[in-house]
């Protein structure tokens, strides 16, 4: 049923963010105006943080609306941060790629990134017999709550729902993802624990998860961050 309703979601989005275009630039300016410090998040669902340039597709979450999956509507070397939790799988490879390089020209230089995203390892590690204690509590979750008619905890079910569920589209690995990022031109890259950070301003960002618990957040997700550097790395 929600699937079937999505394309038509995502049209009333379109036409709602064509509407409000008038009052994102007004926000956008605003906010660029009254912080010395620009920090933009993109796709913040209900999770709206403090200090940030809060954005979404969805105009129920924020006024201020973002297509990630289209050129963002930022000057080039606007922000020194940027931040994203659980939304570049949402988007189709070829589309992440567009993400990452757009988020690079809106990034000043020196600029952070920081990405949430789901592991594919951790559904790799899943189907492995020796699971931890709550690698196999996942797994029985998952299916008391998606497939309570089947009684065996079966991590193949669980692990399908989750490639093919929420809307995902893609799901990365660290090598992957770095990957992509080296190509949009951003260095420094390397993995974070989940809150974690070097990068005071980057530190306690990840929400995904909480109603369940942050323990299945620390399972589900890699955490990567990278530098636009002032020099443009070769190729670029």
């Amino acid at each position: 049923m929600i699937e079937a309703i999505r394309p038509a979601a995502y049209a009333l989005f379109a036409i709602l963010g064509f509407l409000l275009i008038p009052l994102r630039f007004w926000l956008v300016k605003r906010y660029l105006q009254s912080h010395d410090t620009r920090k933009l998040h993109i796709g913040c669902v209900p999770h709206r943080l403090e200090g940030w340039l809060n954005t979404d597709l969805n105009p129920f979450h924020s006024l201020v609306l973002v297509d990630a999956g289209r050129r963002l509507p930022f000057d080039a070397n606007a922000f020194d941060c940027i931040f994203t939790e659980h939304l570049i799988e949402h988007l189709e490879f070829r589309k992440g790629t567009q993400l990452l390089q757009e988020c690079y020209r809106i990034l000043k230089a020196g600029g952070k990134i920081r990405i949430a995203t789901p592991n594919l390892q951790f559904l790799l590690d899943l189907y492995l017999p020796d699971k931890s204690e709550l690698q196999k509590q996942y797994v029985r979750d998952g299916m008391a709550r998606y497939f309570p008619h089947l009684e065996m905890p079966f991590e193949a079910v669980v692990i399908n729902h989750f490639f093919r569920a929420w809307g995902h589209q893609f799901i990365y690995d660290f090598k992957t993802l770095e990957a992509e990022m080296k190509r949009a031109g951003f260095t420094g890259i390397q993995q974070e624990e989940v809150g974690e950070s070097h990068d005071p301003r980057l530190q306690n960002l990840e929400r995904h998860g909480q109603k369940i618990g942050q323990d299945y957040n620390r399972l589900e997700t890699m955490v990567i961050e990278a530098t636009k550097p002032f020099v443009p790395a070769p190729g670029r």
